[in-house]
């Protein structure tokens, strides 16, 4: 397995690191640790070599933020190496690499995932607003809306107990959720690891809606049976190969808005992760991992949350 995990040294990376003793991680693998400084580093001499023609002023300020740029790279470097080190005690058989740069953040972190195309991006929910401003929302969500890799965003675990892994799949049917699924079940988790595999059914029709449409209430409700029906089949099958992983599966079925489901079942059930599909089916079950869910639970959930891209073919209903 490749990761890119990236680190600016606020607590919230630090936590991202703590994250991966509870993220399914293989035995052995491959890992690059970014660290990007935010900062603009002008050419040296004006960038055409003639000084002379450089306002004294202007050369004044490039130096300047010259000497502030390799200044931020020297910190950038040595938190790599901290974290580096770090990251060989939690993952001692994997070859570590480590790559310290300059520039926007979220670009940098995409444009290294384009050449190393890791299948898993890691980043902490916050992060400095010095240094870096890795973990900022927009910088995360950047990250996440446009790279080709799933992206975990990581958060401390709060509780300090060495129980078992508690993991949520959103899960709808679509090829999102099945490669949630698959990507559960490939990890390598430790014994008496819990899974809940979560469906939302967001209602077709309004109770307020109903209660004047009679007819339309009733068509709506022939409608979700005839779906709650479908994605429990698919549930059970997805249910069946997640315990021959030997993982302990629970499903679940309630109705709801999906943001707001799966983050309250998620505290409730004391989640370690959330899993969600990149992309989801437009059917009239739940519409459960469309980008703005994927990317709201991601950024409102008290726990990590892993959004998998590599999705399969839909299932078809008979």
């Amino acid at each position: 397995m490749k990761i890119l995990i990236a680190y600016d040294g606020s607590q919230c990376s630090e936590s991202a690191l703590d994250d991966l003793n509870r993220a399914g991680l293989p035995l052995v693998g491959e890992a690059v640790l970014i660290t990007v400084a935010e900062v603009w580093l002008p050419p040296p001499d004006g960038g055409n070599g003639d000084r002379a023609s450089l306002d004294p002023y202007i050369e004044t300020v490039g130096k300047r933020f010259r000497e502030k740029g390799r200044r931020l790279l020297n910190e950038s470097a040595m938190l790599a190496e901290h974290a580096a080190g770090r990251l060989r005690n939690i993952l001692p058989a994997w070859e570590i690499i480590t790559c310290v740069t300059f520039g926007s953040p979220a670009r940098e972190i995409i444009s290294k995932a384009e050449d190393f195309q890791p299948e898993l991006i890691i980043l902490g929910s916050h992060g400095h607003t010095a240094l870096s401003r890795v973990f900022l929302g927009s910088i995360s969500q950047k990250v996440l809306s446009e790279s080709q890799s799933s992206v975990r965003i990581s958060r401390g675990r709060n509780e300090v107990d060495p129980s078992s892994e508690r993991i949520i799949i959103g899960y709808d049917g679509s090829p999102g959720s099945q490669a949630a699924v698959r990507s559960v079940a490939a990890r390598n988790w430790s014994q008496g690891t819990q899974v809940l595999l979560l469906s939302v059914a967001d209602p077709i029709v309004p109770q307020s809606i109903g209660r004047f449409l009679s007819t339309k209430a009733a068509w709506a409700d022939e409608e979700s049976k005839n779906d709650h029906e479908w994605i429990a089949q698919l549930a059970k099958t997805a249910s069946k190969q997640l315990e021959s992983s030997r993982l302990s599966v629970e499903r679940r079925l309630v109705e709801g808005n999906p943001k707001e489901e799966l983050i309250h079942q998620a505290e409730n059930w004391h989640a370690d992760c959330i899993f969600v599909g990149a992309t989801a089916h437009a059917s009239s079950l739940s519409r459960l991992l469309l980008g703005s869910t994927a990317s709201a639970v991601s950024a409102r959930a008290h726990c990590s949350v892993e959004t998998v891209r590599g999705a399969d073919i839909p299932p078809q209903r008979n």
